[in-house]
């Protein structure tokens, strides 16, 4: 469901959309007797009208985050409602180079491995997610006795994708397709293909199928209208972001294959970013990468056939790399805290007059850009983030309205609330969940569910101080009851 933002003459609306991971645990519970007893959270996102020509029509701008003060601009009232993160003068910048202590990080070696979007027809969302933004579809889990399926895709560096002899035509591949078509050699649904979901050192993008949602358009009975993709009042999801090379030329190529958009390249002030439509109405960024990453990742995976980072001082080749999931959070010392806990470190900070962002990232999946720093002046912003954009892996990006923190009543959507279902979760590995719950637990924010709660052992999900959906998944995975693929 997209947001209506009604305009009088406004050059561009650019929301931002950020995507976490989604919740199998509601269907092995009590209440899995709804029709639709998969419940996962949902997203939210980011707004920017950029015209300086339209300040006079801010009147007719219906605000959908925050009530504002009517002196401030459009442009600063809706960086505020969804903290874009422009690269205008007059932000400031604070490089983060500590990583938490080891003693405020849980045990089991805590990884961001995952965030969650619910889909109403696969059918539609894996091409647009592999042949078009060039992700791999690594593992699937299938449970027909509930009526889902989940879809785990990421992001493979085509440095490290050797081809194989028939496939060395690489020129006769899309580019955008080329590092699905040839790094992946296990096949989703087996055993080995789960061995390497629950291991590897990088971040999925689990799309979450409940059975029957595609036909729903079909069935005058069905109460199912699409997935919300967030941007309405209150809602804490904002966006997922690609990185790629060439931000023009990637968007031609975008809007070629029938992909539609929110904001294009040419559009407003700001030329270094876009946002498009994935099938299901969520908003993709698109950001210009500044520059040929490396990599100094520090860990490997043992059990991990391809790995989820380039080698290192090697450079990447992929069209578009999966870089972001943004939420919107409340406190910022509460999440911050919380996440490092998990075994984030902040990146990068930025703060402006009515909001400021944080961008986090796991410490094993660092590149040579994460720990580089700037002088805090007008022109180290572009800088700034050119590093992040300049990274492999996916950052999590925490953005925080001012204000909200003293504000007792105030609460985001965490996107598993009846009619804004759309976000589910985003998940972390952990060696031993039951030790790392029991870390978490107190912390004090509660569990959705503990690791011995309802059908599924040993898999729990924590709530953060948002009440965003946290899942601890053991390293290595669990018997999870989904139906093999045999070959």
């Amino acid at each position: 469901m997209v947001v209506s933002f009604k305009l009088l003459n406004l050059s561009f609306i650019c929301l931002q959309l950020l995507l976490l991971n989604a919740d199998i645990v509601s269907c092995f519970t009590a209440n899995s007797h709804k029709k639709h007893a998969v419940t996962f959270m949902e997203p939210t996102l980011r707004c920017s009208s950029r015209s300086s020509n339209h300040h006079k029509e801010t009147s007719s701008f219906k605000y959908s985050y925050l009530t504002l003060p009517s002196s401030l601009s459009l442009f600063s009232k809706t960086q505020r409602i969804l903290g874009l993160h422009g690269l205008y003068a007059g932000s400031q910048t604070e490089i983060q180079e500590t990583p938490p202590s080891p003693n405020h990080i849980i045990p089991g070696r805590p990884t961001w491995q995952q965030t969650m979007l619910r889909i109403s027809d696969p059918q539609k969302s894996i091409p647009f997610y592999t042949d078009i933004m060039g992700m791999t579809l690594i593992d699937t889990l299938d449970f027909p006795q509930y009526k889902f399926k989940l879809f785990f895709l990421t992001t493979l560096p085509e440095v490290c994708a050797p081809l194989d002899d028939d496939e060395e035509e690489a020129g006769a591949r899309t580019a955008t397709a080329a590092a699905a078509a040839a790094t992946y050699k296990l096949t989703p649904g087996t055993q080995e293909a789960h061995d390497y979901l629950w291991s590897m050192d990088g971040t999925a993008l689990e799309l979450t199928y409940n059975y029957g949602t595609e036909n729903s358009g079909d069935d005058e009975s069905s109460s199912f209208d699409g997935y919300h993709a967030g941007n309405e009042e209150k809602d804490g999801f904002g966006h997922i972001a690609f990185n790629t090379n060439d931000l023009l030329v990637s968007c031609d190529a975008l809007e070629a294959a029938g992909v539609t958009f929110k904001k294009k390249p040419n559009e407003g002030r700001m030329r270094n970013l876009a946002f498009a439509y994935d099938p299901d109405g969520y908003w993709i960024e698109i950001i210009q990468r500044p520059s040929p990453p490396t990599t100094t990742s520090t860990t490997t995976t043992a059990t991990a056939r391809t790995s989820t980072s380039p080698k290192n001082t090697k450079e990447f080749q992929n069209t578009f790399t999966f870089s972001q999931t943004m939420l919107r959070i409340k406190d910022p010392k509460k999440s911050i805290s919380f996440y490092e806990s998990l075994g984030m470190k902040v990146l990068l900070s930025r703060h402006f007059d009515d909001f400021s962002l944080y961008f986090l990232a796991s410490s094993t999946t660092l590149t040579t850009h994460d720990d580089s720093t700037k002088d805090d002046d007008d022109d180290g912003d572009d800088d700034d983030i050119s590093n992040l954009g300049s990274r492999f892996g996916p950052i999590l990006e925490l953005t925080h309205n001012h204000g909200t923190e003293n504000d007792t009543e105030f609460k985001h959507y965490n996107g598993n609330e009846e009619g804004r279902q759309g976000f589910g979760h985003v998940g972390f590995l952990v060696d031993d969940v039951y030790e790392a719950c029991d870390a978490i637990r107190s912390m004090g924010y509660g569990f959705k569910k503990e690791p011995d709660g309802g059908s599924m052992k040993g898999l729990a999900f924590a709530y953060d101080p948002d009440g965003y959906a946290v899942e601890i998944i053991k390293r290595g995975g669990i018997e999870f009851g989904d139906e093999r693929v045999v070959i």
